[in-house]
C-alpha cells in the first residue's frame, strides 16, 4: 500500500459537493479547522437541544425550548417601522404568539398560511403574562414532523457557519463514511462493549441525551480510542525503527562509577539504583537506546546522568550533556566536575560564547579524543563540531525538544543512545502522549540529606513582617529568593515591578540584595548569579529566570511574590530551588486577597504537599493538557476526538495494545495489521507507514 487507500477517498475529497457546501462556504469551514469531509466527521456536537413533540408550551418552564404542533391564526403585521412581525397560533391548551423581527410578511404568509396546522420549534418566553416564541428555529408541515430528530445535536461553529449549515453537510458526510476493516484488538473490542468505527461515527452525531455527550459515552470512547491508538503506533513504529537501526555496544567495567559512588558522603537511593541498571543495559544492548528519565525536583538525575556518560567513557567513547541555556550547561559543569575530578575523567563546556581560537581549541581536543564528556547548549550539534566516538547525548529539560530534534540528535555519532532527562513530572497520560515512543525510568524518591521544604501562605498585607523575618535570617547568613510575576505580558510593566520589588528591599535591607530579570545581558545575568552563589548578595529579587536548574545549597528561603498567578507546574519548580543544602528551608507563598476558587485550590495543594507528580495530576485536571506543557512548544499532538484529561485509562490501554500488534505483526501485513494501516491514512499519521517502509 503506496498511497491513501481507495476506501478513504470519499472522506479526503473537498468540502465542496457536500449538501450546501459551494466554494464560498468551504472557506469559511477553515475556521473549524475543517478541509474534508473526514475533518467535518470529527466534529462532534458539544451539546444538544430536547426536541420532543409536547402538547402544550405550558408543559416547559421558560425561557426554553419546546416543540408543539399548532393552528396558525391571524397575521399582525407591524404597524410601525422597526417593531416586530407578530402571528397568532394555538396549541392544544394555549394561545401564543410567534414573534419576528425584520421579517417580509409575503414570506411569512406562505411559511405559516392562516388556519393551518404546522410544527414549530424554539425558544419559547414570557413577557407580561404572554408565551412568545421569536423566531422559530423549525416550522414544519405535519407531514414532514419526522425529519425533525427528538434531541437534536449542536455543533461548535466559526464566523458565517451556523447550526444548519454543518448539520446538512454533515448528515451528507455521513452517508459517505465506508464500513471499515477492524483494527481494534477483538477481545478489547469485546471488553468494552464497542461497536463498528462507522456505527459508532453515526452513533456520535445523533445523540438522544445529554448522556451521549459525555466522553464516557461508548461511540465517543471508541473513536477518542481510535486516535489515541493511530497516535500511539505511530510512536511505536518510531521507537521499532530506531531499534531496528544498529547501535554501537556500549558497556563499561564500572570502574570509574564505583570511584564517583565512593566519594560520596551518602549512597545512593533505591531508584537512582534502578535507573542506572536500566540505562546502563539499554547502552550494552545492540539497539540504540532512546530513553526518559523522569525525576521530581531533587531527586538526584544529576548523579544517574553522570553514570550514563562515565559508562560511555569507561567503554572508550565520549559523551556529550546539552542544556537548555547557558545558566544551566555551567551548572551543569559545576554538579559535574568535582564528580568528574574524582575519577579523573576530563570534562569542557561548549557554548555559544566560544569565540576563535578558544573554539578551535575545544573542536581540536573534541575530535583528537581529549574531551571525554562535552557540557553545553545547542551548540553543541553544530555542523563543525566533531566528537572522536560520542556514544551517548543526555539532553536536559526535553520540552523543548520534539521528536524531530530526538531524530537529528542521533545522526550525530554512528549510533548515539540518547537519554533525555526532565524536571518536569508530567502526568502519565501526557507523558504517553509526548514521549510514546521512549522506555521510561523514573525517579520517584529523594535522595538523603535533602530536607523538606516548609510552605505556607501569606496575604501581601503582611509584607512588613515579611520583611523583619528576612532581615532576621539574613544576620544568621542565611540566603533567600524573592521571585516577582511576570505583571500582565509586557516585560517592561514586569520589569518595573520587580525593579520596584528590589529598589523596596534594598532601601530595607541595605546592599545585600541583588536583582536579576530576562532583560539583563547574559554576562550580566551571570555576574548577577554568581555573587548571589558566592554569598556576596544575600537576597536575589528575579523574575522567574530562575526557575529551572539553578542551584545554591545555602539559599533556603524562597518568596514567591502574587503566587496565585503562577502555575502549579511553575510554583513547584520554583519551591525545588531551596531545600538543596543541609538548612531547613521554607517556601512563602504571597498572594493578593481576595483569592478565587482556582487559585485557593492551587495554593492550598501547594502548601500539603511535595509530591510533583500528585501536583501535575492535579494541574491538568486544573488547566487541561495543552496548559500544563504549553502546548505551543510542548510537541504534544493537537487531538480532536480524544480527551487527554478524560481519558487517560484508554491512552494507556493503546500504548500497550499498539505495542503488542507491532511485536506481533512488525509489518502490518496481517489482516488487522492491514487495517491499522488504513486507521493511520484515515488519521493522517502517513508518516508513520513512510517510517515503516525506510526502516
Amino acid at each position: 500500500m503506496t498511497g491513501r487507500p481507495e476506501v478513504l477517498f470519499p472522506l479526503f475529497g473537498s468540502l465542496e459537493g457536500l449538501d450546501g457546501i459551494g466554494p464560498k462556504t468551504a472557506k469559511l469551514f477553515k475556521g473549524l479547522d475543517v478541509e474534508t469531509p473526514r475533518d467535518l466527521l470529527f466534529v462532534l456536537p458539544h451539546s444538544g437541544i430536547d426536541r420532543r413533540l409536547r402538547s402544550s408550551v405550558r408543559e416547559v418552564v421558560p425561557p426554553e425550548v419546546a416543540t408543539v404542533e399548532v393552528e396558525v391564526g391571524n397575521h399582525l403585521p407591524p404597524r410601525q417601522k422597526g417593531r416586530p412581525y407578530r402571528v397568532l397560533v394555538r396549541d392544544a391548551s394555549q394561545e401564543f404568539q410567534l414573534v419576528f423581527f425584520h421579517a417580509r410578511g409575503d414570506y411569512l404568509q406562505k411559511l405559516l398560511p392562516g388556519g393551518q396546522r404546522r410544527l414549530v420549534s424554539g425558544r419559547v418566553e414570557m413577557f407580561d403574562g404572554v408565551y412568545q416564541m421569536a423566531h422559530p428555529d423549525h416550522v414544519l408541515r405535519p407531514d414532514e414532523a419526522a425529519t425533525l430528530p427528538s434531541w437534536e445535536p449542536v455543533y461548535p461553529l466559526t464566523a458565517g457557519v451556523t447550526q444548519r449549515m454543518v448539520q446538512r453537510a454533515m448528515a451528507d458526510a455521513l452517508v459517505r463514511a465506508p464500513a471499515l476493516a477492524e483494527w481494534i484488538d477483538p477481545a478489547q473490542k469485546a471488553r468494552m462493549g464497542w461497536s463498528d468505527w462507522a456505527d459508532a461515527l453515526r452513533a456520535a452525531h445523533a445523540p438522544t441525551s445529554g448522556a451521549d455527550l459525555a466522553p464516557s459515552a461508548s461511540p465517543r470512547q471508541r473513536l477518542a480510542y481510535d486516535e489515541l491508538f493511530a497516535h500511539q503506533l505511530t510512536l511505536a513504529i518510531a521507537r521499532a525503527t530506531a531499534r531496528k537501526a544498529p547501535g554501537v555496544i556500549t558497556r563499561g567495567d564500572g570502574h570509574l562509577l564505583r570511584k564517583i559512588l565512593d566519594s560520596l558522603p551518602y549512597a545512593p537511593t533505591g531508584a537512582q539504583t534502578r535507573s542506572i541498571a536500566e540505562i546502563t543495559a539499554d547502552m550494552g544492548a545492540e539497539t540504540r537506546m532512546n530513553r526518559l528519565l523522569q525525576g521530581d525536583v531533587g531527586s538526584g538525575k544529576t548523579l544517574v546522568a553522570m553514570a550514563a556518560l562515565l559508562t560511555a567513557v569507561e567503554a572508550g567513547g565520549q559523551g556529550a550533556l546539552m542544556a537548555p541555556t547557558e545558566i544551566l550547561a555551567l551548572q551543569h559543569l559545576d554538579a559535574l566536575a568535582p564528580l568528574a575530578a574524582s575519577a579523573g575523567v576530563r570534562v569542557a563546556l561548549l557554548t555559544g560564547r566560544d569565540k576563535g581560537r578558544e573554539r578551535a581549541r575545544k573542536l581540536g581536543d573534541l575530535a583528537g579524543g581529549m574531551i571525554d564528556i562535552l557540557i553545553g547548549t545547542h551548540a553543541l550539534f553544530q555542523r563543525e563540531v566533531e566528537f572522536r566516538d560520542l556514544r551517548l547525548a543526555v539532553i536536559d529539560e526535553q520540552h523543548r525538544f520534539g521528536v524531530a530534534q530526538r531524530m537529528a540528535l542521533g545522526e550525530k555519532g554512528a549510533a548515539v543512545d540518547v537519554l533525555v532527562m526532565t524536571a518536569t513530572p508530567i502526568p502519565r497520560s501526557l507523558a504517553l502522549a509526548q514521549y510514546g515512543d521512549m522506555d521510561v525510568s523514573l525517579l520517584d524518591e529523594k535522595p538523603p540529606g535533602r530536607q523538606p521544604v516548609v510552605t505556607s501562605l501569606a496575604s501581601t498585607e503582611r509584607l512588613d513582617e515579611v520583611v523583619e523575618h528576612l532581615r532576621r535570617a539574613v544576620t544568621e547568613g542565611r540566603q533567600a529568593y524573592w521571585v516577582c510575576p511576570l505583571v500582565e505580558e509586557s516585560e517592561t510593566v514586569s520589569l518595573t515591578a520587580a525593579q520596584a520589588r528590589f529598589e523596596y528591599l534594598r532601601a530595607r535591607l541595605g546592599e545585600a540584595v541583588g536583582l536579576v530579570h530576562g532583560q539583563l545581558l547574559p554576562a550580566d545575568k551571570d555576574a548577577a548569579m554568581a555573587r548571589f552563589v558566592a554569598g556576596e548578595t544575600r537576597i536575589l529579587v528575579a523574575t522567574t529566570v530562575i526557575e529551572v536548574g539553578v542551584n545554591v545549597p545555602n539559599a533556603t528561603i524562597m518568596v514567591i511574590e502574587r503566587a496565585e498567578s503562577f502555575g502549579l507546574a511553575q510554583l513547584h519548580q520554583l519551591r525545588g530551588r531551596v531545600g538543596r543544602g543541609s538548612g531547613a528551608s521554607t517556601c512563602l507563598m504571597l498572594y493578593d486577597p481576595p483569592l478565587g476558587e482556582t487559585a485557593a485550590r492551587r495554593l492550598k495543594l501547594m502548601r500539603d504537599t511535595e509530591d510533583g507528580f500528585r501536583i501535575s495530576d492535579e494541574d491538568l485536571a486544573i488547566r487541561g493538557a495543552g496548559d500544563v506543557i504549553g502546548t505551543a512548544q510542548s510537541g504534544l499532538p493537537k487531538f480532536r476526538l480524544a480527551d487527554v484529561e478524560r481519558q487517560t485509562s484508554l491512552m494507556q490501554i493503546a500504548q500497550s495494545d499498539a505495542r503488542k500488534l507491532l511485536h506481533d505483526d512488525p509489518t502490518l501485513q496481517s489482516p488487522r495489521g492491514q487495517a491499522a494501516r488504513v486507521l493511520l491514512w484515515l488519521m493522517e499519521q502517513d508518516k508513520a507507514i513512510r517510517l515503516m517502509r525506510i526502516g
